[in-house]
């Protein structure tokens, strides 16, 4: 098996241990990765989805896309050696990066005028609990035939594990995503993993 670099994972994480893997950690710094194996790139997210300026009840106001570089790191680490990058849907970072937001129904279509190519999936799909919409951008790889569509499950009314404006209004703390703390939620299922693995294989 091919070795990978796995970027911008958890120390310790799912990508530990694995012969094949090469895991990139906050102590690591991803944003040093010289090359030359093929990614899997889990950037962080936290300025680039729907809560990036801290959340309805922050105190301090941030910057949307004041990740330090990651995510530019990441995108060019997939587009120079090949690979897989996963962000939450409706990530900002694909606009700002001049990416096309893929169908939420599923399939791939061209991301980027360089050969690159997005879809969206869900991980309720592959091992998480919560259905967890997430974009792909791939470069380099051949085009997997994925679970297309919404998870299966009984967690439906909090699609995108959040509330209704009135219902963070109302501080309402019901759902799976709520259950789950920002560890769990942010978790990369086994499943998911090894879907990424052999992707990048």
């Amino acid at each position: 098996m091919k070795k990978i670099a796995a970027l911008f994972v958890e120390t310790n994480g799912v990508y530990f241990g694995l012969p094949s893997v090469d895991p990139w950690d906050q102590v690591r710094d991803a944003r040093g990765y010289p090359g030359s194996h093929r990614v899997i790139a889990h950037p962080p997210c936290e300025r680039w989805g729907r809560y990036w300026s801290g959340g309805p009840s922050a105190t301090v106001r941030r910057i949307k896309g004041d990740d330090g570089g990651c995510f530019v790191t990441a995108l060019w680490a997939v587009r120079q050696f090949g690979g897989v990058l996963e962000h939450p849907e409706a990530s900002h970072a694909w606009r700002i990066f001049g990416l096309n937001a893929p169908p939420r129904k599923g399939g791939w279509v061209p991301a980027d005028p360089y050969g690159g190519w997005t879809c969206c999936i869900e991980q309720g799909n592959y091992g998480h609990v919560a259905r967890k919409a997430t974009w792909l951008y791939v470069h380099g790889l051949d085009l997997f035939d994925l679970k297309w569509g919404s998870a299966p499950g009984t967690f439906k009314l909090l699609d995108e594990c959040y509330h209704s404006k009135e219902e963070r209004a109302r501080k309402i703390k019901t759902g799976i995503c709520q259950r789950l703390s920002k560890r769990q939620r942010a978790a990369t299922p086994i499943e998911f993993r090894d879907l990424l693995i052999s992707m990048v294989s």
